[in-house]
C-alpha cells in the first residue's frame, strides 16, 4: 500500500487543464486525466515542460469499471463527453447531440495503485464519478480532501453520493457555486500550497482543501443547503419553463439572469484530518 503524497493531486476529467494549471502554479504535482484525445493532445502541447520535468503525468484514458476499451461520447460541447448514456440523452435534450469513439479505459484502482494516493482529488467527468470514490474503498489511506460534481436533479443521486463520501469517512462539506469560480482570489497567505497569482478560467473548480470559500458543515447542514439549491433548480435549471422566462426578461433587465441557477461541487475534508 502507498502512502498519501502531500504534494500530489489527481485532476480527473482534466478537459484543457484549466485546473491542472493552477496546481502546477501551485507548486504541485499533478496526475492529469482525460478520455478524450484531442483535449489529451492539446494538453500535451500546453503542458510539455511539466510532462518532461516528471511533475505531471498525463493518463489518455476513461475511468471504467473495467480495464481495454469503451465507448466516450463526445460533444462539440467538449466538457460534455461522458460513457454514460442517460448524460448522452440529457446532452441531445439541452441541444447538444454526442458522437461515440473508441477509447482506451482503466478502473481507478489500477491507477491509483500505479501513482499513489494524492492529497487533493477533483473528479469531474461527467456521469462517471462515483467510480472513483467505490475505488477509495480498497485502500486504507484516503485524500485529505476532494471534490466532485455535485447531482442537482436527483435527490436519491444526490444523497447516494453524500452517503458514499461519509462511509469512506469524510465528515465536513461545502457546496461551492462553480459559477463564482472566475471571481475567487487566493487567500495571502495561503494555506494550500505556494502563493501566485491566477485568474481562474470558465469551467475551472477553482480553491480547494483549506483554502475554498465558505465553512465545512456537517452532513445535515449540507443536505439543507442542497435544498434550497434542488428548488431553484427545479424552477429555473436548464430548459424549465422558468429559466425560458428569464432568458427573455433578460433582454431587458439582465440582472435577472443571477436567479438562473449555476452548477455546484461538493467539496469534503477527511475526518479528524
Amino acid at each position: 500500500m502507498q502512502a498519501a503524497q502531500h504534494k500530489l493531486i489527481y485532476d480527473v476529467g482534466a478537459h484543457k487543464g484549466e485546473d491542472t494549471e493552477f496546481y502546477l502554479k501551485k507548486g504541485f504535482s499533478v496526475v492529469a486525466i482525460e478520455a478524450n484525445p484531442a483535449l489529451c493532445l492539446g494538453l500535451t502541447k500546453r503542458f510539455e515542460e511539466f510532462i518532461n520535468s516528471g511533475r505531471l503525468v498525463l493518463l489518455n484514458l476513461a475511468i471504467s469499471d473495467h480495464s481495454g476499451e469503451v465507448t466516450l461520447f463526445i460533444n462539440d460541447k467538449s466538457d460534455w463527453g461522458t460513457t454514460d448514456p442517460e448524460w448522452v440523452k440529457r446532452n441531445q435534450a439541452l441541444g447538444f447531440p454526442s458522437r461515440p469513439i473508441t477509447v482506451k479505459s482503466d478502473r481507478f484502482e489500477r491507477v491509483l495503485q500505479r501513482h499513489g494516493i494524492p492529497y487533493f482529488l477533483t473528479i469531474d467527468i461527467e456521469g462517471a464519478d462515483l467510480l472513483c470514490l467505490h475505488a477509495l474503498k480498497e485502500f486504507d489511506l484516503r485524500p485529505k480532501f476532494l471534490s466532485i460534481e455535485s447531482n442537482k436533479v436527483s435527490w436519491k443521486k444526490l444523497n447516494a453520493e453524500l452517503s458514499v463520501l461519509q462511509s469512506l469517512g469524510y465528515n465536513r462539506f461545502k457546496a461551492i457555486n462553480q459559477g463564482y469560480v472566475p471571481h475567487q482570489r487566493q487567500p495571502n497567505p495561503p494555506r494550500e500550497g505556494v502563493f501566485t497569482s491566477h485568474c481562474f478560467e470558465e469551467g475551472s473548480s477553482g480553491l480547494f482543501g483549506e483554502d475554498s470559500p465558505g465553512l465545512w458543515m456537517s452532513r445535515p447542514i449540507v443536505t439543507v443547503k442542497y435544498c434550497v439549491i434542488f428548488a431553484r433548480y427545479k424552477l429555473f435549471g436548464d430548459n424549465t419553463f422558468g429559466s425560458r422566462i428569464l432568458l427573455k426578461l433578460s433582454k431587458r433587465f439582465p440582472p435577472c439572469l443571477r436567479l438562473l441557477p449555476s452548477w455546484y461541487d461538493t467539496h469534503a475534508k477527511l475526518g479528524g484530518a
